[in-house]
């Protein structure tokens, strides 16, 4: 297994990438490095570095090159930071053959804004645990790289629709209502570009599917370069296992945009529907989030972010030790004013 990172050809410290300079920088002596600096330092060097299994097959080992320190990781971690000297490397023989990525779309949002995000979300939310607003937990904010697949597809789709009109209408003695009822079909092929699909088991579907859309005109060649900073994962995913996937949503869109265009009509509901799906091409590309997981009540809840738009999702839970409490303040000030009224 080879470990591989940049390093400041001034200093010697580790580079990181910069989403807002869209360059690599040294965060030690300040030099700035373009990709086409860092391919040209990377023929002058050969970071390698020897690695062995654990006993169960499951977890790695790695010597981190700047420390020395012995880090472990599971079998599908592409990038990771050591523990110990904050630095990242890059498990360069898990982005090689079948398990390299076609694109990538680069950061775009800082760390800073990450943690400014997450710590906004807290503003308005008066039952929200404190574990989701305590300083230190921000401060855990991650940017990684999610493994996506995304699926280019044709979709021919036709639906049967029953659908009323109804005439209302009245005279001095009684209220009338007439319904018409039609049988309706609509039919369409569409062509559907770049579906995603998260290709890791790590990560929940709806958080991913909820920090979309990312704008696919932002993605680059993949150079593992743009990966020094943040972490990453491998797919453990299978494409094919997720076809059927990328296949619904296309059918659910294709089925939907065909519904709305029946109008005019009171009521209508779906009577049957024929899908018929191409796949025309699928890739495999890595794309950028923020994230941070909170543990609460034995249970670990995720907030992420659009690491290039900056959509911010997050799920968490009601704190119910505070919902008695602000009640409780509320019913000692009722009471107390009640108390005064009957007073006076």
């Amino acid at each position: 297994m080879s470990v591989s990172d940049h390093k400041c050809t001034a200093c010697k410290a580790v580079l990181k990438f910069n989403p807002a300079k869209q360059k690599w920088i040294c965060e030690y002596c300040g030099t700035q490095y373009s990709l086409e600096d860092l391919e040209q330092n990377k023929k002058e060097r050969n970071v390698s570095n020897s690695a062995k299994s654990v006993v169960n097959g499951h977890y790695k080992e790695y010597h981190c090159p700047d420390c020395g320190a012995e880090i472990v990781m599971d079998e599908n971690t592409a990038a990771t930071a050591c523990v110990y000297c904050g630095n990242t490397a890059i498990i360069s023989d898990r982005l090689n053959g079948e398990f390299a990525p076609k694109n990538i779309i680069p950061f775009k949002k800082t760390r800073e804004q990450a943690i400014e995000a997450f710590s906004n979300y807290k503003k308005g939310k008066w039952f929200m645990p404190s574990e989701f607003v305590r300083k230190e937990n921000i401060e855990k904010t991650s940017g990684v790289y999610i493994p996506f697949y995304l699926y280019d597809m044709d979709v021919f789709e036709q639906i049967n629709v029953n659908a009323i009109k109804e005439t209302r209408w009245s005279d001095s003695d009684f209220y009338y209502t007439k319904k018409d009822y039609y049988k309706v079909y609509r039919a369409g092929n569409m062509s559907f570009n770049k579906i995603p699909t998260d290709a890791s088991k790590k990560f929940p579907d709806d958080i991913m599917d909820s920090i979309e859309p990312f704008d696919y005109n932002g993605l680059e060649e993949f150079n593992s370069s743009y990966m020094s900073g943040f972490l990453a994962e491998k797919y453990d995913i299978e494409m094919n296992e997720l076809e059927n996937r990328a296949k619904k949503r296309a059918i659910e869109t294709a089925k939907d945009t065909l519904y709305k265009d029946i109008i005019g009509y009171d009521e209508k509901n779906i009577r049957s529907a024929v899908d018929e799906v191409d796949i025309k091409e699928t890739s495999y590309v890595l794309l950028p989030v923020w994230m941070l997981n909170v543990k609460y009540n034995g249970k670990i809840y995720t907030l992420a972010m659009n690491g290039q738009t900056g959509k911010f999702i997050g799920n968490v839970p009601i704190s119910w030790k505070k919902v008695a409490k602000i009640w409780t303040i509320i019913f000692a000030i009722i009471t107390a004013i009640m108390l005064l009224f009957s007073l006076f």
